[in-house]
């Protein structure tokens, strides 16, 4: 990278205000798109130069449904049809499409900029180094303050302490070009982001912190959403595979649960095969670890949580499908992934940028 000076947009009085930027959101046409757009028009401050919204559940015939787009931002809108490949392949086409712009705003469809985004988005562009490639938002997660969240509420209160999440990023373009771009084995959204963030650290970027601040609304989907999750465990082995061992470290990534929910399916499956030979006294202690470890599982998620009825019948129910799932998707990633290889060192830019450090991840519960 050249230490060129970054384009800007004019301002009302001929000065300069702030870099040039566009925006990108990947959708699957979820209702929270609406509200998404509504509040980034709402945000005040520079506009973007373009806002390219990639639609990856296109009809049969390629084309994208009809989207309401505020007036505010209806000049600078493209909307464009995905290949349904997932967000990381979306953002990639959303890039291509961005224009002739010093940065790239990556927004989910469900997150909702705040009232002074826009104004605060020109501050954390200006402020940055040249060295930097990345400039994170604030992430805020609304919770209820009237009860105790549930497991699904607490799970999304956890972007709030997240890095480098795409939920709202700021990417330069040539520093994504660098490094080629998100990595489209990453079909679901979930660690696409820490992927490119250790490669941009790796290839001598910085990443920082900025002040704008976005809220994250909790998810809502419905009693199993935990067990569907689980599938994240094959991207995380994709991650130690290209990155090592020590990828969860350096990424800040909590190890979660994975060694237990194995010893836990081991046990169940055990106790299983155990009781059709009729080693009946086996099957009985094996049977014994899996009850013992599915409700110190269940408990440590309702715990924290509002005990209600549905929460508690909710946990009891997922805390013992979570384990095999999560074990299934695990050796389905050691298969699907067993070919991938380490990421081959990328050169470093020409501007110098000492890397973000890490902190140590904390346990998470699922």
């Amino acid at each position: 990278m050249t230490g060129r000076r970054p384009r800007t947009a004019p301002g009302a009085d001929g000065r300069t205000t702030a870099p040039r930027y566009a925006v990108v959101v990947p959708t699957t046409g979820r209702p929270s798109l609406q509200r998404c757009l509504t509040a980034l028009a709402r945000s005040g401050g520079p506009r973007p130069a373009r806002v390219v919204v990639v639609h990856d559940r296109p009809g049969r015939d390629g084309t994208v449904p009809p989207l309401e787009v505020p007036e505010e931002l209806r000049e600078v809108t493209v909307v464009v049809p995905g290949r349904a490949r997932g967000p990381a392949a979306a953002r990639n086409a959303g890039a291509r499409l961005a224009g002739d712009v010093s940065w790239i705003v990556f927004l989910d469809d469900d997150v909702v900029p705040s009232a002074r985004w826009g104004e605060d988005l020109a501050r954390d562009l200006a402020r940055a180094p040249v060295g930097t490639a990345a400039v994170a938002a604030r992430i805020e997660v609304p919770l209820p303050v009237d009860r105790r969240p549930t497991d699904g509420e607490r799970n999304t209160a956890a972007l709030a302490t997240a890095h480098w999440i795409t939920a709202d990023m700021a990417v330069r373009p040539e520093a994504l070009a660098a490094v080629g771009g998100f990595d489209e084995r990453f079909r679901r959204a979930f660690r696409e982001d820490a992927d490119l963030a250790l490669r941009l650290l790796d290839a001598g970027w910085a990443l920082d912190q900025g002040t704008r601040r976005t809220a994250h609304p909790a998810r809502q989907g419905g009693r199993w959403l935990s067990v569907r999750q689980q599938a994240g465990n094959s991207d995380d082995v994709l991650m130690r595979r290209l990155h090592g061992p020590d990828w969860r470290v350096r990424a800040a990534a909590p190890r979660g649960r994975l060694p237990r929910h194995r010893a836990v399916t081991a046990a169940g499956a055990a106790a299983l095969v155990c009781a059709l030979a009729g080693r009946r006294r086996a099957a009985a202690v094996c049977g014994a670890c899996w009850c013992a470890g599915t409700a110190e599982f269940a408990l440590a998620r309702i715990l924290p949580g509002p005990r209600t009825r549905t929460e508690v019948l909710d946990m009891i129910l997922t805390s013992a499908a979570i384990p095999p799932a999560a074990t299934w998707h695990w050796l389905r990633g050691l298969a699907l992934h067993r070919t991938a290889r380490p990421r081959d060192p990328v050169a470093r830019p020409a501007a110098s940028g000492a890397p973000a450090r890490s902190q140590a991840p904390e346990e998470a519960v699922s």
